[in-house]
């Protein structure tokens, strides 16, 4: 169209009625979300959770402190709201470690991890907006912040319901570590920039680990791997598909410590695993496999419950456990975690932090709260250290 014809046509345009665009308004605080699609995840808390990132940039020259940010859905109701040390505890820097203040020095990001849970779907709103209060640049040229509220990041959240799938692991005692859905989890830290944007590819990711009836995570010297009750446990498909790539070369790492950071690579990271594609662009990892384990190979199709592969302590990790997460891409990294439910499990206790904490540190036993009647679950996200059945 040429500028002569675009001319012509905007007296068109106003007679018809237009609504004059609204005012620019200046913002040296931007706001965007990590991922722009979401999808609310029933729990076995019996609500629904809303999970999602953002990154938040200071682009001037003068600090920018956070005062608050507000979260309303579309009609103006509040969903939630952050300031003082309630916001801090969201914030974390680039690296990923927990922000030290809510200043925002110039030129530099932060990212905002939010939570939302409502007890009914029809609760949900389909749309968000941000409302950040800050005290940072007032114009371009400024160099001393001054108070400003603006609106940032609107979204939208989608209808449809989270991926289904069927478990990876058979037996009882199965702990979900590092579980949706907290800020402070190791997972939602796991923000990464990959082919020039930054992406949550383990958003929701669990991190199985194995207690016995004594709650118990290892029997006997825990700097043996073939000591810890989930080491070597069959690991199955969640879902019919295709295999897309593996790897099945590298080592178990000694329990206890983390390898070498420079040894780490995009493609180690995560040891021996395998990604499978389950239709409709959703992609299952299953990672930190035995090394020679693996009984897939990329082209392979397989089918619900097919053994995979089994358990081990390869990659980055200090402890044998599964980690299983659900993708938006074939890349590991480079991608997006969505949610899922389990299609069947009974949820049978829970742990606290200072008792996983403490199994972790592979000291011995500890006290899991044990149900006393199991909880048959279907469809359901297990969260943060449930302990379940798998069948």
């Amino acid at each position: 169209m040429t500028s002569k014809r675009w001319l012509a046509a905007v007296p068109v345009l106003l007679a018809c009625g237009a609504s004059p665009a609204a005012a620019d308004e200046f913002t040296p605080v931007t706001a965007a979300p990590i991922a722009e699609r979401i999808t609310a995840v029933p729990g076995t808390d019996g609500r629904l959770h809303v999970v999602y990132e953002l990154a938040l940039t200071n682009t001037k020259a003068a600090p920018a402190r956070l005062r608050a940010v507000t979260v309303r859905a579309r009609r103006g109701r509040v969903l939630a709201r952050f300031r003082g040390e309630r916001l801090l505890a969201r914030l974390r820097t680039p690296l990923p470690a927990p922000a030290e203040s809510l200043v925002i020095d110039p030129f530099a990001q932060r990212l905002l991890y939010v939570e939302l849970a409502f007890r009914r779907r029809a609760a949900i709103p389909r749309s968000i907006a941000h409302r950040l209060a800050v005290r940072a640049a007032a114009n371009p040229a400024a160099t001393e912040p001054s108070p400003l509220r603006y609106p940032v990041a609107p979204l939208r959240i989608r209808s449809g319901r989270p991926v289904r799938i069927t478990p990876p692991l058979s037996g009882p005692g199965w702990v979900a570590a590092n579980g949706c859905c907290r800020t402070e989890s190791v997972h939602r830290g796991a923000v990464q920039s990959v082919n020039g944007s930054l992406f949550d590819a383990q958003r929701f990711a669990i991190d199985w680990v194995r207690i016995d009836a004594g709650g118990r995570i290892v029997a006997g010297d825990g700097s043996h791997v073939r000591n810890h009750n989930a080491y070597g446990a069959p690991i199955r498909a969640v879902a019919r598909g295709r295999v897309v790539s593996t790897l099945a070369r590298l080592p178990d790492q000694p329990p206890g410590q983390l390898p070498d950071p420079a040894s780490i690579t995009l493609e180690t990271v995560d040891g021996n695993h395998v990604v499978q594609s389950i239709g409709n662009g959703r992609y299952a990892f299953y990672a930190h496999l035995q090394r020679g384990s693996l009984t897939v190979r990329p082209g392979q199709r397989v089918r619900r419950g097919q053994v995979i592969g089994r358990l081990g302590n390869s990659g980055n990790t200090s402890a044998p456990h599964l980690h299983l997460h659900v993708m938006d891409s074939p890349s590991v990294l480079g991608s997006n975690g969505v949610p899922f439910v389990f299609d069947r499990m009974t949820r049978t206790g829970r742990l606290s932090a200072a008792e996983f904490d403490a199994a972790a540190s592979l000291e011995g036993a500890f006290s899991p709260r044990i149900f006393r009647r199991a909880q048959p679950r279907r469809d359901q996200l297990p969260l943060d250290l449930d302990i379940v059945s798998f069948r």
